[in-house]
């Protein structure tokens, strides 16, 4: 399969390197930056072209003639849709992936339907890790929340703990405990390791229960399987970046939600655009800030800036002093 991929970014790289491990693929990368280009070529069997991903003499030199799939993931969401564009309408490229990162876009599906942008399949990681962010502030207690059927149906893990009235009970007796709910155990797990799931496995106190249920069944499942936790209030997100900005957006109606923002010109751009959250121009790591905003009784914080590192340190930081808990991107 001939695969051109649009930007060597920390994206663009993670696909070459998954997509070149196959042996049928033919892998090029386009990108600006020649020495992210030599570095991907040294370390991997692909072909680079060093240039403008959406200029059409630089789609042809990287094969979009021939290509059976573009991945667009320059940081540019309008490369990335321009990039698609001009590969259909020159090449009838097949296949065209793009990664759109801003809101702006992605609230409007229509623009990638059939009749608009010739963009086959959209991808937005910004917008999946805000969502999987939200869904676990949602469940307070749950591991991971994933959706199925459009959030119809949520697979939801978490630990059981002493207390819960199905902990100690056989799975058979789930229908008595939580009669007219669409909920059903599918994967247990037990100091590292499965157990199967039939009708005489017992949960066991610190088993990871992992259940798939209607989306309005979930927290009466939960509140079997250990004792409910409180909910929600007090939501402080460290970044105001493209994560920061949409998880603030999601949760500043029904939440008390603070961002903290080092860069002056963003913080005043997202303050202008949130109705109820409030934003601090500051540094996430700074001691005293965290306390001067009562980070002690916060419920969650969130650290969701570009950098790794920062997120680590301020997230320790934050629960050193009382966040009750912490999320690090």
């Amino acid at each position: 399969m001939k695969i051109v991929i649009l930007g060597a970014g920390q994206v663009g790289r993670t696909a070459a390197y998954q997509l070149a491990r196959e042996e049928a693929n033919e892998v090029t990368v386009v990108d600006t930056n020649e020495a992210l280009l030599r570095d991907l070529q040294d370390r991997l069997d692909i072909r680079t072209v060093c240039g403008n991903a959406s200029f059409p003499t630089v789609l042809d030199a990287a094969g979009a003639r021939e290509a059976d799939i573009l991945v667009a993931l320059t940081s540019s969401d309008e490369t990335n849709m321009m990039a698609c564009e001009v590969a259909y309408t020159l090449y009838r490229t097949p296949t065209k992936i793009a990664r759109i990162r801003s809101p702006e876009y992605t609230r409007h599906p229509k623009l990638f339907s059939a009749e608009a942008l010739s963009v086959d399949v959209w991808i937005s990681p910004e917008q999946l890790v805000t969502e999987y962010i939200e869904r676990l502030i949602r469940y307070p207690g749950a591991l991971q929340v994933l959706d199925f059927a459009d959030g119809r149906v949520r697979l939801v893990g978490l630990g059981a703990r002493k207390g819960g009235l199905l902990v100690g009970q056989a799975l058979r007796n789930l229908k008595a405990h939580i009669p007219n709910t669409e909920a059903r155990v599918v994967a247990i797990y037990r100091n590292g390791r499965s157990v199967l799931c039939k009708g005489d496995t017992v949960i066991e106190d610190g088993d990871e229960v992992f259940f798939l249920a209607a989306k309005d069944d979930i927290k009466r499942f939960m509140a079997e399987m250990r004792k409910e936790e409180k909910p929600v209030h007090r939501v402080v997100i460290a970044g105001g970046g493209h994560i920061g900005y949409s998880l603030a957006k999601q949760l500043e109606k029904s939440n008390q939600v603070k961002v903290i923002e080092r860069d002056s010109k963003r913080a005043r751009k997202i303050a202008e655009n949130l109705e109820h959250a409030i934003v601090l121009e500051g540094d996430a790591a700074d001691e005293e800030l965290l306390i001067e905003e009562n980070i002690d009784s916060c419920d969650v914080f969130c650290a969701l800036t570009n950098s790794e590192e920062s997120n680590i340190l301020s997230a320790m930081l934050a629960k050193r002093l009382g966040a009750s808990k912490v999320m690090a991107l």
